[in-house]
């Protein structure tokens, strides 16, 4: 791993590598976002990229620069998916053999995408649950096969590479920006933007997003250094990790202003927001930042940009389910019970006419079990059309014979049965 400093002048020495290469991203202006902030919202489309990520702007930059002799041994990383695509799209492009280890949690649509990519230069590994297991396995294969391992985030040509997003990001606006927010996984991404923004732009505030689930640099910040966490939710896989890097931590402490977390409900409503109103594609990670935008309204002034990184757009159809549900129960919209409904007629209809309005629909109906002759408890998912119905809903339950025991989000049995 290189520790070579990292400045504003070796970001930019990376920028005239990469810019013959990858994509010039474009900087969107989001009416949406703009009215809900109250100061113009600037979009970096960094999931219109080569690879649909920033993360092709690291992989690229460390193994263009590597020797004949260190090329000729081949490259290893870990990733949850966007790193490996970078990298199996630069070892197709440089002529370099690799091998890229992921969680089983990553979407098949990625998998694919880093063997398609790859152009039968990259083998692909699946090894344990979470980045940080597939990481120690790479750095396992890179010791005992002398494969040069590429960094995701902890290495200075990797930092300085992705850094490049931010020298782009201020070439194309003539508009002055108060703000930058980009996600935080690692911290590569965040720690170059701020390298070279605190010596190009020191009055631009900096703003790093990580998911609720995954809050490694937050913690690290708490502890004065990196720590593993003991948990980490993989739904926002893109910025999952459970351990920020060694390099990226120093510089996030001492150069980015805040970092902030976002919970994965309010990830999935601005992804199906960027979907239906902008016609973008992010993946939860590519959502990270113009999530917390919508949270931190009321912060930013309204004469200067605030400019997001949408820093991925690789998502699976399949997900879109589970996307929609959580940001249902997220905006308060969508909420399940057990009721006992006594079997004996009329029970269901009562629910239907006296505990449901006109405006609630049943979306699940299933019953859990028959524990006697007399009962049968069902789950009762219920869609509201505003979140401030639920008071009502639970008033008429409440006047109800019927038992009925609300399942919150979060806890272990809504957990179980959803």
């Amino acid at each position: 791993m290189s520790t070579a400093r990292v400045d504003a002048a070796a970001v930019e020495a990376a920028y005239e590598v990469l810019r013959p290469v990858v994509r010039r991203t474009e900087l969107e202006h989001s009416v949406r976002l703009s009215e809900i902030v109250g100061a113009p919202v600037l979009l970096k489309r960094e999931n219109r990229q080569l690879t649909r990520s920033y993360k092709v702007r690291g992989a690229y930059h460390l193994i263009s620069g590597l020797t004949d002799a260190e090329r000729a041994r081949g490259v290893v990383c870990a990733s949850a998916g966007n790193h490996g695509q970078g990298l199996a799209w630069s070892c197709a492009r440089l002529g370099v053999d690799g091998r890229v280890y992921v969680p089983g949690n990553t979407p098949r649509q990625k998998r694919q995408r880093i063997l398609a990519l790859g152009e039968g230069r990259v083998d692909l590994v699946v090894e344990g649950s979470s980045y940080d297991v597939a990481g120690a396995a790479a750095l396992a294969d890179s010791e005992r096969t002398g494969a040069v391992y590429v960094p995701p985030f902890d290495d200075v040509r990797t930092i300085a590479g992705q850094g490049t997003v931010a020298v782009e990001l201020m070439g194309q606006t003539a508009m002055p920006v108060h703000t930058v927010v980009a996600p935080l996984g690692g911290g590569g991404l965040v720690a170059g933007l701020a390298v070279w923004l605190r010596e190009r732009h020191p009055q631009v505030r900096i703003v790093g997003v990580e998911p609720e689930g995954a809050a490694s640099m937050t913690a690290a910040l708490a502890a004065g250094g990196p720590v593993l966490l003991p948990e980490v939710d993989t739904f926002v896989d893109g910025a999952a990790v459970g351990r920020v890097g060694d390099v990226t931590f120093p510089l996030v402490r001492d150069l980015v202003d805040e970092v902030v977390t976002v919970d994965a409900g309010a990830v999935c409503t601005e992804m199906l927001d960027l979907y239906q109103v902008e016609g973008i594609i992010a993946e939860p990670a590519g959502a990270l930042a113009s999530a917390a935008v919508r949270e931190l309204a009321g912060t930013f002034p309204d004469d200067s940009a605030i400019a997001c990184i949408v820093s991925g757009g690789n998502n699976d159809v399949s997900r879109y389910g589970e996307i929609v549900e959580r940001s249902l129960l997220h905006q308060g919209l969508r909420h399940y019970f057990l009721v006992s409904f006594p079997q004996e007629p009329g029970a269901l209809r009562h629910f239907l006419d006296e505990v449901l309005s006109p405006t609630e629909d049943i979306v699940v109906f299933d019953y859990v079990k028959k524990n006697n002759r007399e009962t049968g408890p069902a789950l009762v998912g219920i869609e509201l059309e505003s979140a401030a119905g639920l008071a009502g809903l639970l008033d008429r339950m409440e006047a109800s014979p019927l038992t009925i025991e609300r399942v919150p989000p979060g806890s272990p049995l809504f957990t179980f049965l959803m």
